[in-house]
């Protein structure tokens, strides 16, 4: 079947099952206090969907798998909606005749196990530790898999956007552009506080209103946004890091996206507003910013010599005589693609207009400190990779409100007995 956009979304059970910034830490011992003791009766029914059984070992054993991977919410039941939205699924699968072959569900292991920086056999090691049994990370990826075959055969047709709708997304019909106003959440990281921002992100990602998203902002937030509660203006979509505009187009008002890693610290994004404003916006073939860096990190002293540096300079040329006689390491100047740009650079650029300058950002794990300067945008005047990337991140954001509401079909009709 020909297809006009390509699908390079996120299979839909990698990403649940990934919720956090460090994906899953199972070697650390995870408390499964409240998950149900080993009796005699664990293969008793816990639950019926349609007739068909699901078993206290069953539950335990996804329990202790969403434990294990820190699902947000009760292992208990977040396992029990898991279930039995997987034997409707599989019920679905088989009336459809799909059957995945065993290289497809050891591919689709690996492909977890990579998730968590793990060989497979290390993530099923890791996962025994913790009471896991190799058939439960099995059948969970059966699932998932087949699943994902089921629902774009199904849907994936409803699911593509037009190339009006395309046009319109990205401001480029000339009717009008996508505005989008965003709360963000960057917390730095390293291999001291590793565990503690772990912790924090996976608190805060799970957070349900803009004002306690605000105030965990305002409270742990490296960001200059934090003085603001993490609030951010509104800004065309277009000036967005080419990575960030899939995930935020996927974000419903009021949701917050999977954690980003960037460099030298994890961040959130809390979507407020999408609207659609008068005429079109500009797209970039290319950014020009300058990088002035400075030793000390953000010791008082440097952050000083920074704002030293900031009151010098109107433009990136003025770079060239402070680096003057210095190593030349010490300043960049460069113009580089969107997608080229590191993440950090980039959304921090998108938050600038030209000769505006940033003091956020470090490198050399922490130890230098980046005068960052937006010297420039380049207008491009084609399409190119951004209207692929924007059909992508419109087909996975109908796909899965298709998929969902399938899947709530699925459940209403169903005969469900929780014993």
């Amino acid at each position: 079947m020909q297809q006009d956009v390509k699908t390079r979304f996120p299979a839909p059970f990698l990403s649940r099952a990934f919720k956090s910034a460090a994906a899953v830490a199972l070697a650390a011992g995870l408390s499964l206090t409240g998950l149900p003791a080993a009796s005699q009766n664990l293969f008793a029914p816990a639950i019926t969907v349609n007739d068909e059984v699901i078993t206290r070992y069953e539950l335990e054993q996804r329990a202790r798998f969403q434990a294990a991977l820190r699902v947000p919410g009760d292992p208990l039941e977040t396992a029990r909606e898991e279930l039995i939205n997987d034997r409707l699924k599989l019920e679905v699968m088989e009336q459809a005749g799909i059957q995945l072959s065993e290289e497809d569900i050891t591919a689709g292991m690996e492909e977890l196990a990579g998730r968590a920086n793990l060989s497979l056999n290390e993530f099923l090691t890791a996962l025994q530790q913790q009471g896991v049994a190799p058939q439960t990370l099995r059948d969970f990826t059966k699932v998932g898999l087949g699943w994902r075959e089921f629902t774009r055969a199904r849907f994936l047709s409803r699911a593509r956007p037009t190339p009006e709708e395309i046009d319109r997304a990205m401001g480029s019909a000339g009717t009008g552009s996508v505005q989008v106003l965003l709360s963000e959440f960057i917390v730095p990281i390293n291999e001291q506080n590793a565990a503690q921002v772990e912790e924090l992100i996976e608190q805060v990602a799970q957070l349900k209103s803009y004002d306690s998203f605000s105030t965990a902002a305002t409270q742990y937030s490296a960001a200059a946004s934090r003085n603001e509660g993490g609030r951010l203006p509104w800004m065309p979509l277009t000036k967005l890091p080419p990575q960030l505009q899939e995930v935020v187009l996927a974000l419903q008002p009021g949701e917050i996206s999977e954690p980003m890693p960037l460099q030298n610290a994890v961040a959130l994004f809390q979507m407020r507003g999408v609207r659609e404003v008068e005429g079109a916006a500009p797209q970039y073939s290319a950014i020009e910013y300058a990088s002035f860096y400075l030793p000390g990190g953000r010791t008082p002293e440097t952050l000083a010599a920074a704002r030293n540096v900031v009151n010098t300079v109107d433009t990136c040329e003025d770079f060239y005589g402070l680096a003057k006689g210095q190593d030349p390491s010490v300043l960049e100047i460069q113009s580089l693609p969107p997608a080229d740009i590191p993440r950090d650079i980039a959304l921090e650029l998108a938050k600038l207009d030209p000769g505006e300058t940033s003091t956020m950002l470090t490198r050399n794990n922490g130890q230098t400190l980046m005068v960052l300067m937006l010297c420039g945008r380049t207008a491009d005047l084609g399409e190119g990779a951004s209207r692929e990337t924007v059909a992508n991140a419109l087909t996975a954001q109908r796909l899965t409100s298709l998929t969902d509401s399938y899947l709530e079909q699925l459940r209403a009709d169903a005969r469900i007995d929780i014993k």
